[in-house]
């Protein structure tokens, strides 16, 4: 039960924040749904609308690494609810006009918007909870990615088989907005409300520095290259796996157009199970040691995906449990990988730099969405389907061994791995 102020507090945060970041799916979702409508309606063709992904998804990898350090400079709560507004402000109108350029103008500013959302909104939940419990609460604050784009497409479908795909976009940002100036109002740090958090060891809100470490500067940080390194294999095998598991089961596997659809979302809800409860796992059997439970989730994921290939011959059984534990072994150290430890390594003897640290990791994460595309194309023209999971089994392993990387680099300095790492600032020099 929440019994104390703080615990209130610290519900309000969580739910807020859990659907502002889910609500920027809402606007992200829409433009897969209704490309079928931009082709047939106005005659943009299939690399046009390829454009139109890379108008969005470009600015949201490169931004986040580019302009992070705008949220320690002017902290999160003013950085998240802006960002929101921006977003929703560039895409209320997207279906009033009939112009690719137009649609390409407005995605670029969304995805530059949306790329400054998740750092803030990490940066800011890091702030209001305990280091005991920090993993716990990142794993569970996940399941709003993959609750968001299961809700943003939903939504997108109601509005266009309901209206016409004009209508999938001013519902969706109104709600962002709406949601923009809920953050804006209320969605503030410990050190604003003059609130010491108990069990925090390196609070986030105490920052001697103004956030002014440079792009540079950050990946000098230990650590930091190795994890944003996982994360980027991560990010490419789930895309690899969103966009072309319907299509391999359908080729490859002889499953149904209905069967296809269906089972290829067994690998999402192992996504959100995985990211709910890895954090729990963690901070129960893993305590002071994050690295190393990540990297087991990594690695297993690896294994997963050779037993899911291996056994895809078997039947539908077979292909559900190992796609379903893919999913879980993928999915689930994101938040810790791309949420958790980057958070702590960017606050660091009071180096105010969470949002610039979360959005570099990710940020480079998220140059693998863009091009996971091209390149799986070109594997599976040239290797088959063969090629393409030997590839996503290959960037598994490479991602486990960034972690273990890391592990060892601060082994190296301490003996353990922490959920506050005492770095100092020449260590980055």
């Amino acid at each position: 039960m929440l019994s104390t102020p703080l615990q209130r507090r610290q519900a309000v945060i969580f739910i807020l924040g859990w659907l502002a970041y889910a609500s920027t799916y809402l606007l992200r979702k829409p433009l897969g749904v209704v490309k079928t409508d931009l082709e047939e309606s106005l005659s943009i063709g299939k690399t046009q609308l390829g454009w139109l992904d890379t108008a969005l998804l470009l600015p949201y990898a490169l931004m986040q690494m580019l302009l992070g350090p705008l949220g320690d400079r002017f902290g999160p709560r003013r950085t998240f609810g802006v960002c929101l507004l921006m977003s929703a402000l560039s895409m209320v109108t997207f279906g009033s006009w009939s112009n690719f350029w137009i649609f390409f103008l407005l995605l670029f500013i969304n995805g530059t918007a949306q790329a400054q959302c998740w750092p803030n909104c990490i940066k800011c939940l890091g702030s209001w909870y305990a280091d005991e419990v920090r993993n716990s609460m990142f794993g569970m604050f996940g399941t709003c990615a993959f609750a968001g784009g299961i809700m943003g497409t939903s939504l997108a479908v109601y509005l266009q088989t309901s209206y016409s795909w004009r209508s999938a976009f001013f519902l969706p940002s109104v709600i962002v907005a709406t949601l923009g100036v809920l953050v804006f109002l209320f969605f503030s740090t410990p050190e604003e409300q003059s609130i010491e958090i108990p069990g925090k060891t390196q609070s986030s809100t105490s920052s001697k520095s103004t956030g002014s470490t440079s792009w540079l500067q950050m990946w000098k940080i230990p650590m930091l290259p190795e994890v944003a390194v996982a994360v980027f294999c991560l990010k490419v095998v789930r895309y690899c796996m969103y966009m072309w598991l319907p299509m391999y089961l359908l080729n490859a596997l002889k499953y149904t157009k209905a069967q296809a659809g269906m089972f290829s979302t067994t690998f999402e809800v192992g996504g959100v199970l995985g990211s709910a409860v890895i954090g729990i796992v963690i901070d129960r059997y893993f305590k002071g040691r994050s690295l190393a439970g990540t990297g087991y989730s990594v690695a297993l994921s690896a294994v997963s995906l050779l037993a899911f290939y291996l056994t895809s011959t078997w039947g539908i059984v077979f292909n559900t449990v190992f796609m379903f534990l893919a999913g879980v072994f993928n999915c689930g150290p994101d938040s810790i990988l791309g949420g958790s430890i980057p958070n702590e390594l960017g606050e660091m003897d009071g180096r105010n730099a969470a949002a610039a640290a979360v959005g570099l990791v990710n940020g480079f994460g998220s140059v693998g969405t863009f091009l996971e595309g091209p390149i799986i194309g070109v594997i599976s023209a040239n290797y088959g389907w063969s090629g393409m999971f030997y590839l996503m089994i290959g960037l598994s392993g490479v991602g486990a061994l960034a972690v273990l990387r890391a592990l060892s680099i601060y082994n190296r300095r301490n003996g353990k791995i922490p959920d506050a790492i005492p770095l100092k600032m020449e260590d980055i020099a």
